[in-house]
């Protein structure tokens, strides 16, 4: 891949998550019955800084999980034929909360249709609402983010590189061109 362009840098990216917080608390009328779920890998950092953004606005402690969806992939034959399952980590329940699921970017929909799964098979959630930090375009699904930190059209011939200081020792959001 051949880098194309640099787009968000480190305050760009740090920006979002507090937007996407206050947007949070005001769709939900506060943090009440509300949990956070980060999608494996970058989606786990995005949730804990979400959770710090709204413990600091709101003044309440927002419980966070991890999900790893390889297992609930439609393409899971050809990612591998032994995927490699880290484990998912929802240490409360979800049953009648406001769940939500948090991932760096939304391209096809596939991984968010894959997160839905899940979710519905750790509980029956109140209902689940869908925070990314990009929105690329390209939806193959019927499936949309509620809250997103920013939308970026690309072609199909680009792949769009979030880095988190927490997963990569630095943090910017590039593209790249295949």
């Amino acid at each position: 891949m051949r880098f194309k362009v640099q787009i968000m840098t480190e305050a760009d990216v740090d920006r979002r998550p507090v937007r996407i917080a206050h947007e949070i608390i005001e769709k939900n009328q506060g943090a009440r019955e509300l949990c956070l779920i980060g999608i494996k890998t970058r989606g786990i950092p995005l949730a804990y800084r979400l959770a710090g953004n709204i413990r600091q606005i709101a003044g309440a402690d927002v419980p966070v999980g991890e999900l790893d969806i390889t297992l609930y992939r439609d393409d899971l034959t050809a990612a591998a034929r032994e995927p490699l399952v880290s484990g998912t980590k929802i240490p409360f329940s979800v049953e009648d909360k406001t769940v939500v699921l948090v991932d760096d970017v939304i391209f096809t929909g596939r991984t968010a249709r894959a997160a839905l799964d899940a979710v519905m098979n750790a509980g029956r959630p109140a209902r689940i609402q869908l925070a990314v930090l990009i929105d690329r375009g390209h939806s193959e699904l019927p499936i949309k983010a509620t809250y997103v930190g920013k939308n970026i059209p690309t072609a199909l011939s680009e792949v769009i590189s979030v880095r988190l200081a927490e997963q990569d020792g630095k943090t910017n959001v590039c593209i790249y061109e295949k």
